[in-house]
């Protein structure tokens, strides 16, 4: 009958061996393995950036630093359990970016997927890859892998929105390329929003084109459709029992996420809703459109209102609360989700969770 082994070297031949080990640039597992966890166990905090504190830094920056200077002028929210690092959780980074009035940030591109949700806005636009998009608040915009990107503030007053980001994954890959564009904008096209000319229907796509990029060729997603379609739904469905009534932006091709390594969602929870726990390995930045509530993670309770951002770690367990009885909550958050289903890791459970 097979069984383990069992082999008491002496301490000081042990000790030789480790040492020899060592020299080669080894080392033996079993020195530092304790029991192994059941369960993922993640560094990334529950927390929470509050509007308030965040547009004032923001608008303090067009004063302190130019988009010559600086490029891009970024404030990055860094969770406390990252740090040092300038990341909302392991995978994703959550920024808030200002262009002022007159400026703006010049073309370059990068192999990181960003989205833009606009937080402040009457007027300026985002070109990508020589397409003009507007920006306006609520609206997401989206410049992909690799695609030439620059920023325009062309209205009287400044432009703010939330940037997510694959970076840190396409770090921790080392797969970061970054290139400048020979000039400082691109020469865009003379037909504005074409993507969301094209594309923007949903069910009606043309026939002559049949985009094989996993990347949505859709590149603006606006609010004002977002937001009606969302308003029937909740009129009509109780949606989801964990997130309400939900919606997945979606890449129009292929009915799946808007980009390979985010995905992009918006829900609205009814007055006084309260949804039940669930979790899930991918973690999640949101962004708070309108209203005002809470989000409970692991136990740990988070109040929101109109344009906080807050974090969720993957596999924690999180309920959201609805604390108006009149007015709706309006919520858009984007995740690490395609990695994970990619990679064959995406679980998802529920569970009763008592919070305060």
């Amino acid at each position: 009958m097979l069984e383990r082994s069992s082999i008491k070297a002496p301490e000081a031949e042990l000790e030789a061996y480790y040492e020899d080990l060592k020299r080669l640039d080894m080392a033996p597992l079993w020195t530092n393995q304790g029991p192994a966890a059941p369960e993922p166990q993640s560094k990334v905090l529950p927390y929470r950036w509050r509007w308030q504190d965040m547009r004032p830094q923001a608008l303090r920056a067009l004063q302190l630093v130019g988009t010559k200077e600086a490029e891009r002028r970024v404030i990055c929210c860094q969770n406390p359990g990252l740090l040092p690092g300038r990341s909302a959780t392991k995978t994703l980074v959550a920024n808030i970016q200002v262009v002022g009035p007159g400026e703006i940030a010049r073309a370059h591109r990068h192999t990181a997927a960003a989205l833009r949700l606009i937080i402040e806005s009457t007027g300026g636009y985002t070109v990508v890859n020589g397409e003009t998009i507007p920006m306006l608040p609520g609206d997401l915009v989206l410049t992909p892998n690799w695609s030439w990107h620059d920023h325009a503030n062309d209205a009287d007053t400044p432009m703010i929105w939330l940037d997510g980001l694959d970076s840190p994954l396409v770090s921790m890959l080392e797969a970061g390329f970054r290139e400048e564009y020979p000039e400082e904008t691109q020469r865009a096209q003379e037909d504005v929003d074409l993507s969301f000319t094209k594309y923007g229907a949903g069910s009606l796509l043309p026939a002559w084109e049949s985009p094989a990029d996993q990347t949505s060729p859709l590149n603006h997603y606006p609010w004002t459709q977002a937001k009606a379609t969302l308003d029937r739904l909740a009129a009509v469905e109780s949606g989801s029992p964990y997130d309400g009534v939900i919606l997945q932006y979606a890449n129009p091709i292929t009915g799946g996420a808007v980009m390979p390594t985010i995905a992009c969602y918006v829900q609205v929870l009814k007055p006084g809703r309260r949804t039940q726990a669930h979790r899930h390995t991918p973690s999640t930045v949101y962004h708070v459109i309108e209203g005002q509530g809470a989000t409970i993670v692991n136990g740990v309770r988070l109040d929101w209102e109109a344009k906080d951002v807050l974090t969720v770690p993957g596999w924690a367990l999180h309920e959201h609360v609805n604390e108006s009885s009149t007015q709706p909550a309006y919520l858009f958050s984007f995740t690490d989700e395609p990695v994970f289903r990619s990679l064959g890791l995406f679980r998802e459970d529920s569970r009763a969770l008592s919070a305060g």
